[in-house]
């Protein structure tokens, strides 16, 4: 693998330093906390509705994590005041959980968790309609962030692809469907870490960016807009994380951390 490493190097590439390949008790370690990250979000499933606040999906996620040994990783981190995201409708991320923020039918929510187990962090995300039933181009959003979200996983069926190549086809199919992708946030590598490099860009051209190489741990996360791509900081939150769209058209987001082998992707996360 170094030799390989090494000659794609040779040409100019981007490739990972020694310290981005987990060895195999960090997969292991990582695995662990990407099975009660999975196990946070399926509670969270369970039990959201209509006439539910946002703060009180913020307490279930916090409740489960740590009731199974788990710290949720956004507490605290840079400010941030809660256990986990929950962005609605024109959120597009790092929505701040709040006991005024109620769901109503045909909200659609995106909860993002992550969680340290064992001193290690597994990271994703999933879309929920409200209700079940949405407005018809606000479900082919969701259907098709998800879509993005496949397109990129399977570019990394087989190892010693590039990040670019991964956000080429996340772009090229939410363009497809007339849709846009945000491009101040990205995926990231996490592990070890909450965020690592390499950053996970879901734009881009094939051939650039970081090499993905067996070993390595990181997330793909595109964020789809119904507008255009362009986003703003919500002048109204305090706390200066939430993440609007700049022309309140909703945005929808599903995010997986991945572990990549010699015969392509895991998906450590559900």
């Amino acid at each position: 693998m170094d030799r390989r490493i090494l000659a794609i190097q040779e040409r100019g590439k981007q490739v990972p330093s020694r310290d981005l390949i987990k060895t195999p008790a960090q997969i292991a370690g990582i695995r662990k906390a990407g099975e009660l990250n999975t196990a946070v979000l399926d509670c969270v499933e369970e039990r959201i509705r209509a006439g539910m606040s946002t703060l009180e999906i913020d307490k279930l996620v916090y409740d489960y994590t740590t009731k199974h040994g788990g710290t949720p990783a956004p507490l605290g981190y840079e400010g941030f005041p809660n256990s986990c995201c929950t962005s609605v409708n024109d959120v597009v991320c790092h929505g701040v959980p709040s006991a005024f923020d109620v769901l109503q039918e045909g909200d659609i929510i995106n909860v993002d968790c992550t969680t340290i187990l064992g001193g290690y962090y597994a990271d994703a995300s999933r879309m929920f309609v409200i209700g079940g039933e949405t407005e018809p181009r606000w479900q082919e959003l969701v259907d098709v962030a998800w879509q993005c979200l496949k397109a990129g996983e399977e570019v990394c069926r087989e190892p010693y692809v590039f990040v670019g190549d991964v956000g080429n086809a996340i772009a090229k199919l939410a363009h497809k469907h007339h849709f846009s992708v945000v491009r101040d946030l990205c995926g990231h590598g996490v592990g070890l870490q909450f965020h690592e490099p390499p950053d996970v860009e879901h734009y881009g051209h094939r051939g650039t960016g970081m090499l993905l190489v067996p070993g390595m741990t990181f997330t793909i996360e595109p964020m789809i807009n119904m507008g255009h791509w362009e986003v703003c900081i919500d002048a109204d939150d305090p706390t200066g994380w939430t993440v609007l769209t700049a022309d309140d058209e909703p945005s929808a987001q599903w995010e997986h951390t991945y572990l990549m082998t010699e015969n392509g992707v895991e998906i450590i996360t559900h």
